[in-house]
């Protein structure tokens, strides 16, 4: 593939929509780029799993044979990948679970839909581990491994694993994921691409779901976030806009749209800062870069606070973050509960004493920035869950461990971004994690751009 076709398929979004609107390029063009880009580089990556292509031609074929140029939508003509977990129609929906091959879905999530509306035409599919039950690596037994673009030996994180690899390797351009435990955080992170956890319950659930009737997202989904991975902010805002808002019933009474950012220069900027904690160490080639970019912002101008909001307990919060993932997945599978109804309001008045305090925060700090893990990419580990660590400069970890700096956000329902700010010594992306006031996702957006201005973005990886 030539360099012009390899530029224009690691470029925005937006900005290849705005090609195909002005017909300097066709969608159809895109269409097949990207699906050539595909053949290329998937068979060492292994992050697309399903392919619609002549569909998705026809489709191309037919947004350019469009005669009315008022009024497309923000992704016109543009080509991408959802994760394997959403319904499309008349692709496999499996989780990545063998016993669930044969299911074809017969109609779209409603994120799906949007997207289409918007203008974006659904290529393929995306790996996700085993029922989506793994935040470090993304495998399973019907689909294989997703490998890392950056490094093949390892890991694009999970269980948006197949989403972030397929952005950042230039086989899609743009990608919607799912995060509950950072699984939209973590790959984007490992991978090098940006990725947006939205403030809990903006964008809808139906139709992000394993097999069985159509049914609206559960209460129950209190931490859990559909959201993009993009190479750029600007998509990352473009697709929230598109896909974000309620749906009938509750969307005949109200609208939502998205507030407007606190600021526009880091200059204005309170930045809360937190690059370590002893429950889960950072190492010190994740240290170092994420301490380069604090002082980045602070030259920008950034008035720069160190310091836990008052009254959290990261700890005890991590804590609490893992009883309400089980009790999320306890709901999601049939059986006794293993939780006791004391636990559960213990667990529960912890996770609203929490909400209350980060809220408190931002009335002093407009973005709370922090680790996204406290390390790269790591080699894949076949070995089981229980029996897994991570190796990192200063020693082994527990594999568990991981989602400790992404619980913060999840607990509280808080928006938060994972942004590339550099990379190791060795050449692994790192991410950082901007977290932002509730509802006031634009906030945290427009941070990460800005800081993008002073340390740079997403970077090609070698693949």
């Amino acid at each position: 593939m030539s360099d012009t076709l390899i530029d224009t398929l690691f470029g925005s979004a937006v900005d290849a929509a705005e090609l195909v609107k002005r017909r300097v390029v066709s969608s159809r063009e895109l269409t097949e780029m990207a699906l050539d880009r595909i053949d290329e580089v998937n068979p060492t990556v292994n992050a697309v799993v399903e392919l619609r292509a002549e569909e998705a031609l026809q489709e191309a074929a037919a947004v350019d044979d469009t005669t009315v140029h008022s009024g497309l939508g923000p992704l016109h003509g543009v080509p991408m990948t959802v994760k394997e977990a959403f319904n499309v129609t008349g692709m496999h929906t499996t989780w990545g679970n063998p016993y669930l091959k044969e299911y074809v879905a017969e109609w779209d999530a409603t994120v799906v839909r949007r997207l289409r509306k918007a203008g974006a035409v659904i290529v393929g599919k995306t790996n996700v581990p085993f029922m989506l039950g793994d935040f470090g690596q993304t495998a399973n037994e019907l689909y294989g491994v997703t490998n890392n673009p950056w490094d093949p030996t390892r890991s694009p994180g999970g269980s948006s694993g197949g989403a972030a690899a397929a952005v950042a390797a230039g086989m899609s351009f743009l990608e919607y994921g799912s995060d509950l435990a950072g699984s939209i955080r973590i790959p984007a992170g490992f991978c090098g691409v940006y990725g947006l956890k939205p403030s809990v319950g903006l964008v809808p659930g139906t139709g992000f779901q394993p097999p069985g009737p159509r049914a609206p997202q559960s209460e129950m989904a209190y931490m859990s976030s559909l959201g993009p991975l993009a190479r750029t902010v600007r998509d990352l805002r473009a697709a929230l806009e598109a896909t974000a808002g309620p749906e009938p019933p509750a969307g005949s009474a109200y609208t939502w749209r998205l507030p407007p950012p606190r600021h526009s220069t880091l200059r204005e900027h309170r930045i809360g800062l937190v690059l370590d904690h002893e429950a889960a160490p950072v190492s010190s080639e994740v240290g170092s870069v994420l301490s380069d970019t604090a002082d980045a912002m602070a030259t920008a101008g950034a008035t720069v606070i160190e310091g836990w909001p008052k009254d959290t307990n990261p700890t005890e919060d991590f804590e609490s973050f893992g009883f309400h993932v089980g009790l999320f997945l306890a709901y999601n599978e049939p059986g006794e509960s293993p939780f006791t109804v004391p636990e559960y309001f213990d667990h529960e008045r912890r996770r609203m004493s929490a909400r209350a305090a980060w809220e408190r925060c931002f009335e002093d700090i407009d973005v709370f920035l922090c680790p996204t893990n406290f390390t790269p990419a790591f080699p894949h580990d076949g070995r089981p869950f229980e029996d897994r660590t991570v190796e990192t400069t200063e020693g082994p970890l527990p594999y568990e461990v991981q989602p400790f700096w992404i619980s913060h956000a999840s607990l509280a329902g808080l928006p938060a971004v994972a942004a590339p700010v550099g990379n190791t010594p060795s050449g692994l992306p790192v991410g950082a994690q901007m977290i932002g006031p509730p509802y006031e996702d634009d906030t945290v957006l427009t941070c990460a751009e800005l800081v993008a201005d002073v340390v740079g973005g997403f970077e090609r990886p070698p693949i």
